[in-house]
């Protein structure tokens, strides 16, 4: 597989439509990524109301593959749980790293993501979304066992 091959129409589809979900005003918790391999950064900020995001915003500076992975969560992300959301960035590590199966349910289109397996050097720019939604979890459970 070359290079080229990893950009597949979808992915240019994805990477294209990245919703425009402007950052919120005050959100539980915001959260920001960088990729030193190849410049790519991600912000985002998220709600959560009983138990499942109720609002998410984002500001996107990533390459294609970065802005494919954002634009399907962004997609899909309300309603998500906290579990669900920390699966799919195992499931993602696991599909890249690993040879796993991609994610299914709500988060299936992160197939089309697959043939990045192949490119090492690429998988950082994939993952800044995952564990930018992980760290913003991450700091709204810290908060609630300190209210």
């Amino acid at each position: 597989m070359s290079f080229g091959d990893i950009y597949n129409q979808k992915i240019l589809e994805y990477a294209g439509n990245l919703p425009d979900l402007p950052r919120l005003d005050a959100p539980d918790a915001s959260a920001r990524r960088h990729s030193r391999v190849c410049g790519s950064t991600i912000e985002i900020d998220m709600i959560l109301k009983k138990g499942v995001v109720a609002a998410y915003g984002h500001e996107v500076a990533t390459c294609a593959l970065g802005q494919t992975a954002a634009s399907i969560m962004a997609q899909h992300i309300i309603g998500a749980t906290p579990d669900e959301l920390r699966l799919v960035r195992t499931q993602m590590q696991a599909m890249l790293k690993s040879n796993g199966p991609p994610p299914t349910g709500r988060f299936e289109d992160l197939k089309y993501l697959e043939p990045v397996r192949d490119f090492p050097q690429r998988h950082a720019s994939v993952m800044l979304v995952f564990e930018a939604i992980c760290d913003a979890l991450d700091q709204i459970e810290q908060q609630a066992k300190s209210a």
